[in-house]
């Protein structure tokens, strides 16, 4: 007989812990950094700390992301080659994981807002000049978000030439965002919906709804959830 298991259901982790505060001395180690430093000589210190994987480089990681962002919360992890472009403007909640290799870019005048117990896999991208990530929201390796594009006009100019616009991202408390999925400009993620694999995301997706596709279409409702009226032909 076979001891092969098709499947198996096993406790979530990330999501059910309790927020835990940081040690004083890595508070201080943060304070002592933002009093020391200008906001480049820090930059540039992350980057001595940015490759390993150890324990102290996290400690490090940590401890400049606290000293330049805007906020910054506790229980914090900050896996290795995670890079930004504007951490000034970065406000993170409690018990916020970043994976390997993701990346954040943020702008000067911009708002980059990622709420308590958000979970980030590795190799995720982030247009995060007016990005805003709610609580308890699952976010799938490689999954990226575009929240600017070119106008392209004149026609005449190069596209790159062009003005760019940008459009506000907001994804709702609880959503669940799948691996190597795209949430293109101006898009509002609906609370405690799902994003599948690989799709490309190019309009609102309502609360509990689950979408799939390139582009995303929606299949159906969460199970256990009663909408108070019908997707119409135009959302589907």
């Amino acid at each position: 007989m076979s001891d092969f298991v098709k499947s198996k259901v096993v406790a979530a982790f990330h999501g059910l812990q309790e927020d835990k505060l940081d040690p004083d001395f890595e508070v201080q180690l943060a304070e002592y950094l933002r009093n020391q430093y200008d906001l480049q000589s820090l930059v540039e210190l992350y980057s001595r700390f940015v490759a390993s994987d150890g324990n102290f480089d996290g400690l490090m990681r940590r401890a400049i992301w606290r000293a330049v962002a805007r906020k910054f919360g506790h229980s914090i992890q900050i896996g290795n080659g995670v890079g930004f472009k504007h951490l000034e403007t970065f406000e993170l909640g409690n018990k916020v994981f970043i994976g390997s290799q993701s990346y954040i870019q943020g702008r000067f005048d911009g708002t980059c807002r990622i709420g308590n117990h958000v979970w980030i896999g590795p190799q995720s991208y982030f247009d995060a000049r007016d990005l805003v990530i709610e609580d308890y929201v699952g976010w799938g390796p490689g999954a990226k978000v575009l929240g600017s594009a070119h106008t392209g006009l004149p026609i005449e100019l190069p596209i790159v030439k062009t003005d760019l616009e940008i459009k506000s991202v907001r994804i709702k408390a609880g959503a669940d965002i799948g691996m190597n999925a795209v949430i293109l400009p101006g898009v509002t993620i609906g609370e405690g919906s799902i994003i599948g694999a690989g799709a490309v995301v190019t309009k609102d997706v309502p609360a509990y709804a689950i979408v799939a596709g390139v582009p995303a279409k929606f299949l159906r409702w969460r199970e256990g959830y009663q909408p108070l009226e019908s997707i119409t032909e135009h959302e589907k």
